[in-house]
């Protein structure tokens, strides 16, 4: 059967909804929508590759809970991912036969829930990923794929070639059988790695397609991924000890097996080794997955899982589903609960790349940036540009603007305060540290170390397993413990509020977000309320998926931060009409 059929016949078995519209936006294609709710205004779906890409869809309501979750599996997802084969399979062959990977997750949403993320080598296409969404016929999805393919200049017989894997939930061998549908249907070669972390897949892309290459990345296995963390990790530690261990909350995901085989790769407690605890990892109960544990639940609610038992002053994290993002946290001596966010991993990573390249002599010749957002808190800006004295960049939400920036770099250290970042090294900064030859044995330590943290750091993605391990070889590196961790900086205090208005897309923000030059006059107004507070901050941004604004507002206090935000969020209310 020719493509064209083949095409045709396997997008008739998973027709897009007639009355859904797909919208680009900047984060995943993920369905919303908790079974237990008997009626829904509206799904959320996102499409993610490495650059970023989202989809919006509004349903009309549903009555039936159970039919819920059918809708979104097997009537809204199965289009979107079949669709999404179709997208890794032209942009494999326009990249001449490079893999393309796409992930089944929904990260930090309900077990209900699921969605699809793409891994790209290069820039993503989310524009020609929204019409193939939309083609609203098979025969308008053949024109779409076809008109694709002439204006990027696509050999149509170039072999295309995509990976796969998807975490625990339970509806993700249904999707992974639709993708495989889209996959055969345009003569793709794949393989499926089943159950994988997020970033895994990242690892292994980015390992198939650097192979034979200068810049060969490891070994393109599940194995190999653990292999060169492992071996790393032990040079990252020479001479070091760990103090003491640290509790991992793996929010019953995907990330809980991955992290238990990666320790059997490290070396023991009894061998000077770090001591994980592993908690939350059942995935054999997937309606377990991010209920009442996990990254996003700790940084939503500001405290522990209801599970954790940890002593004072013990090092604690929790992943997300698939564990691409993650979060620090210990309780004080007097109980009180206290985070250590993406901004503080941030700062913690520039903080001690800072030091190693001086201490390597390295300091000159290795420019060193951290890249934030506007969320990230006013007191860690401050900290890394008086404190630290590195430049700081502020972009726009979304690790795609993040990423981008951090390149910008020769080493560029970047977190949102979800705990979703990494730590890139530029192909120049790779050349410098390799050849470079040190003047002394306290330079040779150092240089080694930085050595070791490029292996270490998955460069290619945020990866809760790669992140944890950075942040205990430092706190080794530095002897601390989290409260000295804790005591770099005092975050300002912060308030997010949502607030609904009528059309959220007369909200337009400029300067990374920072500012609105729509409606007019409103940032006037926000600039007036700002200036009547102590070390205030506050900006306004449109949701990407909903009729609602979220405002965000810091200052010296806390009852100073609720009122600036409460102003802030009048103005935008009344402006929102």
């Amino acid at each position: 059967m020719a493509d064209v059929e083949a095409i045709i016949a396997a997008s008739a078995k998973v027709p897009k909804p007639a009355d859904r519209t797909f919208q680009y936006g900047t984060a995943g294609v993920r369905g919303s929508s908790p079974a237990c709710n008997m009626r829904i205004r509206r799904l959320i779906f996102y499409a993610v590759s490495d650059e970023g890409v989202r989809f919006t869809v509004a349903t009309s309501q549903v009555s039936d809970p159970l039919l819920t979750v059918i809708r979104i599996r097997r009537i809204l997802l199965d289009s979107v991912v079949f669709r999404v084969g179709l997208l890794a399979a032209l942009r494999s062959k326009k990249l001449n036969g490079q893999t393309i990977g796409i992930m089944i997750t929904a990260s930090h949403n309900p077990p209900e829930d699921n969605g699809v993320k793409l891994v790209d080598p290069m820039e993503s296409w989310e524009a020609y990923g929204t019409i193939l969404a939309n083609a609203p016929s098979d025969e308008q999805l053949l024109e779409a794929y076809d008109k694709i393919i002439k204006e990027c200049h696509i050999k149509p017989d170039t072999k295309a070639n995509v990976v796969f894997a998807r975490d625990t939930r339970s509806s993700g061998a249904h999707l992974i059988s639709i993708l495989i549908e889209a996959l055969k249907a345009t003569n793709t070669d794949y393989t499926d790695y089943k159950l994988l972390t997020t970033p895994q897949l990242h690892y292994i892309t980015r390992c198939l397609n650097t192979k034979g290459s200068p810049y060969e990345y490891g070994e393109p296995t599940e194995q190999g991924y653990y292999e060169k963390t492992a071996s790393s990790l032990k040079a990252a530690m020479k001479g070091r000890r760990f103090s003491g261990s640290v509790t991992v909350d793996c929010a019953n995901g995907v990330g809980g097996p991955k992290l238990r085989e990666l320790i059997k790769h490290l070396p023991s407690p009894s061998e000077s080794g770090l001591e994980i605890k592993v908690v939350n990892d059942d995935v054999l109960k997937p309606e377990r997955l991010n209920y009442q544990c996990g990254a996003d639940f700790v940084k939503t609610n500001q405290r522990a899982p209801p599970s954790s038992h940890a002593a004072p002053l013990t090092r604690c994290a929790s992943l997300d589903g698939d564990a691409d993002r993650i979060v620090y946290y210990f309780n004080d001596v007097d109980g009180t609960f206290r985070l250590l966010d993406g901004d503080r991993i941030a700062t913690l990573a520039a903080l001690f790349i800072g030091d190693l390249a001086r201490s390597a002599g390295l300091g000159e010749k290795l420019k060193v940036g951290v890249v934030q957002t506007a969320y990230a808190n006013g007191a860690s800006t401050a900290y890394v540009t008086q404190d630290l004295r590195l430049p700081v960049v502020c972009t726009a939400t979304g690790v795609k603007h993040l990423h981008h920036a951090a390149t910008k770099f020769d080493v560029g250290v970047y977190f949102e305060a979800n705990g979703h970042g990494t730590v890139v090294f530029s192909d120049l900064a790779m050349k410098r540290l390799y050849k470079y030859e040190p003047q002394s044995p306290a330079q040779s330590s150092a240089l080694e170390t930085l050595r070791a943290l490029t292996a270490l750091i998955n460069q290619t993605v945020g990866d809760a397993l790669s992140d944890l391990l950075l942040v205990e070889v430092i706190l080794a590196h530095k002897g601390w413990g989290p409260k000295e961790w804790d005591l770099t900086y005092t975050d300002l205090p912060n308030r997010l509020i949502r607030v609904e208005v009528a059309d959220r897309s007369i909200f337009r923000a400029v300067d990374a977000e920072r500012r609105l030059e729509s409606p007019p006059g409103v940032q006037a107004q926000i600039d007036a309320a700002v200036g009547k507070f102590k070390n205030g901050r506050s900006f306004a941004r449109a949701s990407g998926t909903e009729d609602a604004v979220r405002v965000y507002a810091e200052a010296a206090t806390r009852s100073e931060t609720e009122d600036l935000a409460q102003k802030v969020a009048t103005i935008v209310r009344q402006a929102g009409g």
